[in-house]
């Protein structure tokens, strides 16, 4: 039986990168999972590549959201129930980043990297605890990163959201044990992963291979970490395994953090 088996899960950002590498981990591991994202396009190529790999015991379905768009996330919880009558695992996975001098951040960037990193997760966990609770509880995993626990030049903006997810996590973690509503909250935060993302600000520069080789060497085991490796911290906080934890920080980062 898998480590999932039958729980309802709901991964946000899913198209690519971790969130599709979360997903797959949990359809593989028995779990019924939704899987959501703003790109369609990509969204709907990546539920039809994880279908199609063999050894999945659950369940997959998808839909379009906005994370920060309230009645979205709404939606989006009512559809987990509508399918499958319960949420039992919470992954908030959608964020992007902006590497841009303090200096030069517009009001409205610094608003809308607010908004999709760090106001969703609080949508999230908002609006999936109601479900959760009715369901004797659940687990919610937000995806922070070490940039959330350490500075760096030129990630302001994104380093704030981080945090910021980081302290919400904590928090809600206090609030709902101390509720007794079954519901553990925990933040994971990964070092440099090699996912589109990377492809997108680093490689996509005219010295891209020589910038990708210098921030894995900021790692001491030497490379970048792989969307899987995350994805199977992701798994272990979503299932009974980490049944004792709440409010806190796992750092999945090649030793980054450790200098």
């Amino acid at each position: 039986m898998g480590q999932l088996q039958g729980k309802v899960c709901i991964v946000t950002g899913a198209a690519r990168g971790i969130g599709a590498a979360v997903a797959e981990s949990f359809l593989r591991e028995g779990g019924r999972v939704l899987m959501t994202d703003i790109d369609t396009a990509a969204l709907d190529a990546a539920a039809t590549r994880i279908r199609s790999q063999p050894g999945s015991g659950g369940a997959l379905v998808t839909a379009v959201q906005d994370v920060a768009d309230e009645a979205c996330w709404q939606d989006i919880v009512s559809q987990a129930v509508r399918e499958w009558g319960r949420v039992d695992v919470l992954v908030n996975n959608a964020g992007y980043g902006m590497l841009k001098p303090v200096t030069e951040i517009t009001l409205d960037e610094w608003r809308r990297m607010m908004a999709v990193n760090c106001e969703s997760v609080f949508l999230g966990i908002k609006h999936a605890a109601a479900a959760m609770k009715a369901a004797g509880g659940g687990s919610i995993i937000n995806v922070s990163s070490i940039l959330g626990i350490a500075g760096m030049a030129g990630t302001t903006a994104y380093s704030a959201t981080k945090g910021a997810v980081r302290l919400l996590s904590k928090a809600a973690a206090v609030e709902f044990g101390e509720s007794a509503s079954g519901i553990r909250v925990n933040s994971i935060h990964p070092g440099f992963t090699d996912t589109p993302a990377i492809d997108n600000s680093l490689r996509a520069r005219e010295d891209g291979e020589a910038m990708v080789e210098a921030v894995a060497r900021l790692h001491p085991i030497g490379r970048l970490a792989r969307a899987e490796e995350i994805a199977a911290a992701v798994l272990f906080l979503a299932s009974n395994a980490s049944s004792f934890m709440t409010g806190a920080e796992l750092v999945v980062d090649g030793g980054y953090t450790a200098r």
